[in-house]
């Protein structure tokens, strides 16, 4: 049996989401949007326990999945979901010096997330998570 195609492409799959959220952040370049999308990852990942985010991770393409797990302290408490100010404060806060996020950066990378995972299956995981998951993730 060949490898999945998800496994096969992933490279070319994590290139279109890349440019999907910088194109919904209104960024000039994927540079811009990589850090961005590491803060919305990492800043969703510290509200949720280790079982959480590898149940989550389950449904994410392997290359965003990968970025969710990247340099995570499991042994880290999860906190409170907070006011949507203070999660911005906090994606900002990845790489500060090299992150330009835009106002809509949960927004933008939800959009791209969206458009590269199962939706059923990503709305399955994201209804077993703590409230304030399944907001974290929504599109207006």
């Amino acid at each position: 049996m060949p490898p999945p195609f998800e496994y096969q492409n992933a490279t070319l799959h994590f290139d279109r989401f890349l440019v999907d959220a910088r194109d919904n952040a209104g960024l000039a370049t994927t540079n811009m949007a990589w850090n961005m999308i590491v803060g919305v990852l990492h800043t969703f990942r510290r509200r949720l326990t280790p079982k959480q985010v590898l149940q989550f991770g389950n449904v994410l393409p392997p290359v965003i999945r990968a970025l969710l797990l990247e340099d995570w302290n499991i042994e880290e408490f999860p906190v409170p979901f907070e006011s949507r100010a203070n999660l911005l404060t906090e994606v900002r806060s990845v790489r500060r010096e090299h992150n330009f996020s835009p106002e809509n950066e949960i927004q933008a990378v939800a959009k791209a997330l969206r458009k590269s995972v199962d939706l059923a299956a990503f709305d399955r995981a994201l209804a077993q998570l703590p409230v304030g998951a399944q907001d974290y993730w929504a599109i207006e």
